[in-house]
């Protein structure tokens, strides 16, 4: 199946700013070229300068007159985000689409942020959960839709309430999934939050399926120095057309979510078998990511471990 058959089509974006982060590389890079395409304005976020540059040569060449920016960011610093926060919101723009993309993915031995936190947890969700509460104005001037993207893995895993950031016992695999079911927490929850309190914010949740990514790939910088079995498998049956998605059908489900004109809590996912590839569609929302007391449970731990309020970022102009 071709990408063009996978993706949705976008509405005019024109005037319209995105944020979206995670997008140097991969599923993030083609969100941002899509956006681009339609006309959004962007707000790239980006912990590599030189790959930044990269991704901002291949954005221009699917929209040559794009608007593109591309600030520091490193989601595993609280510091950073915040500086992120603070200057955005002295820039007073609002933000019209958020799309959490960023993630790293099973360090072989447990990794800490600079804040200490366990790194999957601290990157993927808790650095996204703060970037959010220091957006939150310019996120309510635009009355902005926020998309959080989770993973396959997801489905089946659980969070570690008793030891969240891995302390006692590391196992990459299952802090990941606990850090992809935290953020599909998160992103239920705003809309939730955001419904009763009146923020005008739109949220949903979506995963991309399985394509063949960097996620699995060597990363030197957190201990993984050959590409794993299983991304080589990816690559392999994704380039056949089987099972897998690809790098172009894989942002269609947080494509969709961001500019479908469906109200918010929904989930979106591939729609092929077992939801790993294929065109973006609608789909039931995973076990892990059912209960709303889990999601309050969640945002009270994220907040305090984070130190943003959000009822306080509510209160900013």
């Amino acid at each position: 199946m071709s990408s063009r058959s996978t993706s949705p089509t976008l509405p005019d974006l024109t005037g319209r700013r995105a944020l979206v982060t995670g997008a140097s590389d991969g599923i993030g890079l083609q969100i941002a070229a899509r956006l681009a395409a339609a006309g959004a304005e962007l707000v790239l976020p980006v912990r590599n300068p030189v790959k930044g540059d990269a991704a901002l040569a291949t954005i221009r060449r699917a929209a040559p007159s794009a608007s593109v920016v591309l600030p520091a960011l490193d989601l595993a610093s609280l510091a950073s985000v915040a500086a992120l926060g603070a200057a955005l919101r002295a820039e007073g723009q609002p933000i019209h689409l958020f799309i959490g993309n960023a993630g790293v993915m099973t360090p072989p031995a447990r990794q800490t942020t600079a804040d200490g936190f366990e790194l999957q947890l601290g990157t993927n969700h808790l650095g996204h959960f703060a970037l959010v509460g220091h957006l939150l104005p310019l996120l309510r001037a635009g009355r902005a839709r926020v998309t959080s993207q989770t993973s396959v893995a997801a489905n089946r895993s659980a969070v570690n309430w008793d030891d969240v950031n891995w302390e006692r016992s590391y196992d990459g695999m299952k802090a990941y999934g606990q850090s992809k079911v935290a953020f599909g927490l998160f992103g239920l929850e705003l809309e939730r939050r955001s419904q009763a309190h009146g923020w005008g914010i739109t949220s949903n949740v979506s995963h991309p399926g399985v394509a063949p990514t960097s996620l699995l790939a060597a990363r030197p910088e957190i201990g993984r120095e050959r590409d794993t079995l299983g991304v080589r498998v990816i690559r392999l049956l994704s380039s056949l057309g089987l099972i897998f998605g690809t790098i172009e059908s894989a942002p269609g489900p947080a494509l969709l979510a961001s500019t479908a004109p469906d109200s918010g809590g929904k989930f979106y996912g591939p729609r092929g078998p077992g939801h790993l590839g294929g065109a973006p569609a609608e789909q039931r929302l995973y076990r892990s990511l059912e209960s709303p007391d889990d999601a309050a449970r969640l945002w009270a731990i994220s907040e305090q471990l984070s130190g943003v309020s959000f009822a306080e970022a509510a209160k900013s102009k």
